[in-house]
């Protein structure tokens, strides 16, 4: 299953709809059929002026006085966040969570193993251990998230 935007009106945008309005989205002005065909890797003008409308009437994008398109709101794609005009899989945001724990609990350890029991220092060991191996894992499905969403994207 790829990426979708949901809209309740107009289904489900994946594949090349989602690569257009990806690729709006990062460009950040105003684009014409053209732009987005060279961009987006597309066929024809038509093709991407057919995706460019689809977005339109599903309420994502407005067309100004010159024909070119522009993103009128962000979309929510499942399993992602926005940052900024990055799309970003959660599983990132994740495993940066637990690296910034993984950094404090390794900085308290160093500064309290000389003076703490043996009792503290297997807990905080274990503790860091399993912290580690939750960073492992969100970083490892976080970077397969990403793989999926550029293979997705580009079909």
């Amino acid at each position: 299953m790829g990426l979708t935007v949901t809209d309740a009106k107009n289904g489900d945008f994946e594949g090349i709809t989602l690569n257009v309005y990806l690729y709006l989205v990062k460009k950040g002005k105003p684009v014409g059929p053209r732009d987005v065909m060279k961009g987006a890797n597309l066929s024809s003008p038509s093709v991407a002026y057919r995706h460019l409308q689809k977005l339109e009437d599903a309420g994502y994008l407005q067309k100004n006085e010159y024909g070119e398109y522009t993103v009128k709101s962000k979309a929510h794609i499942r399993g992602h966040v926005w940052l900024g005009r990055r799309l970003l899989p959660k599983m990132w945001l994740y495993a940066l969570l637990f690296l910034a724990i993984l950094i404090v609990e390794v900085f308290v350890l160093i500064v309290h193993f000389s003076i703490e029991t043996n009792e503290f220092k297997v807990f905080f060991l274990l503790l860091t251990l399993i912290t580690g191996l939750a960073l492992a894992v969100f970083t490892v499905e976080g970077l397969l998230q990403s793989r999926r969403k550029s293979t997705t994207a580009t079909e």
